[in-house]
């Protein structure tokens, strides 16, 4: 069997919204420039009245015995690297020779092996993976081992709900764990520039946050690369008194050295590394002892197969694993395949995932705070043709 093609696929549609979609947004790195600190959420102005448009970009690998994968979505600037770039390594080679197929690209990738290229790697080999268990007629998570478990509990990620109303924070929080999720994470919408006024209002989201879930809950809490040493080690005195099961991404992913000076400051866990990438740049954090979670994206790290390398590697460490929600699809099969006490929940972009599966058949939706276990060939990534209202196609051969 060989790569005969692959087709990057634009899709264009919508979807309704009773109310505001992306109610807020959290707070950025760049917010410390005044210009910044108070844009709109990035999407906000896809929504008119109750319909939001939305669209995604797909990769598809085709081969001469009409099997293919698919993977994303992904943004234009990964399918132009794919395009340029890593399709030169793909086309007519074995597309089972996964392995194999990502060290080429890794190899190829002199000028930057991060960042947007990564991503584009990232893609590709989800796609691969997607290809092989659909040759093998299997769910993926059995060729990674098979399940260890039937279900993975999810925990309800909040990225764009309002946290600056008390009143709504409160209703939304109890609305998720009625609906079964055991976990939330909940993101600040103020940094070190937002000053003592935007610290207390941090700490009330945290405050309102325990009462409102009770002292049996767990409660993540999102930096989202945004403070600072001095601000974080502030923040942290004043919350910890709630317990937060982490506090992720306290700094930028650079400052390798500040996460362990913070780490070895607060009684609070730290995660992170969501935008780092390979099992090399997360070994920065693992030598230093830098984090109690690891956060790689499978979409972003290097694909499902760098995120297993990296899980392995954490394991020697005792340390837990638990991938960035963008793909559940991609998630749910590395979960599964996991040992439940290093991977012992699966995120779930409450927003987010519905636009990122708007377009697939069989999105995989937690029911009563879990995910179940797939019998779906492959990882599941049909498209429904039935939601695409326009559709631009690049084929590469």
């Amino acid at each position: 069997m060989k790569i005969t093609k692959l087709v990057i696929r634009n899709l264009s549609g919508h979807f309704e919204s009773d109310g505001e979609f992306w109610e807020e947004r959290l707070v950025r790195p760049i917010d410390i420039y005044p210009e910044y600190a108070n844009e709109k959420h990035e999407n906000w102005s896809l929504q008119k009245n109750n319909k939001v448009s939305t669209s995604s970009i797909f990769v598809e690998i085709h081969t001469d015995e009409n099997i293919y994968g698919t993977a994303g979505p992904i943004d234009s600037l990964q399918a132009d690297v794919i395009e340029k770039s890593l399709s030169k390594i793909l086309i007519d080679k074995d597309p089972l020779a996964i392995e194999l197929l990502w060290d080429q690209m890794h190899r190829i990738s002199v000028h930057g092996r991060q960042g947007i290229t990564m991503m584009a790697i990232s893609a590709i080999d989800c796609a691969l993976w997607d290809l092989k268990g659909k040759f093998y007629k299997t769910p993926v998570y059995k060729i990674l081992g098979g399940p260890t478990r039937k279900e993975v509990p999810a925990y309800a990620s909040m990225l764009g709900f309002n946290v600056t109303d008390m009143g709504l924070v409160r209703e939304r929080s109890q609305q998720f764990k009625e609906q079964g999720f055991t976990a939330q994470k909940w993101f600040f919408r103020y940094g070190p520039m937002s000053g003592h006024e935007g610290l207390k209002k941090n700490i009330e989201m945290v405050k309102t946050l325990r009462e409102s879930l009770g002292e049996d809950y767990e409660i993540m809490l999102d930096c989202w690369q945004s403070m600072d040493y001095k601000y974080i080690i502030r923040l942290a005195k004043n919350i910890e008194e709630y317990r937060p099961y982490w506090l992720e991404e306290t700094v930028m992913n650079d400052r390798v050295e500040i996460y362990k000076k913070i780490k070895d400051k607060i009684s609070i866990p730290l995660s992170g590394a969501e935008h780092d990438y390979t099992r090399w740049g997360m070994l920065r954090f693992i030598e230093k002892k830098a984090l109690d979670f690891l956060q790689p994206d499978i979409y972003w790290a290097g694909g499902l197969s760098e995120v297993l390398k990296i899980s392995n590697l954490a394991t020697t460490y005792d340390l837990i694993t638990i991938p960035h929600g963008h793909s559940s699809n991609a998630s749910l099969h590395f979960s599964l395949s996991q040992v439940p006490i290093h991977t012992p929940y699966q995120e779930f972009l409450i927003k987010w995932n519905k636009v990122h599966q708007h377009f697939l058949k069989t999105p995989e939706i937690p029911k009563k705070g879990v995910f179940s276990i797939t019998e779906l060939n492959g990882l599941g990534m049909e498209i429904d043709s039935d939601k695409i209202e326009k559709e631009e196609k690049l084929e590469i051969k």
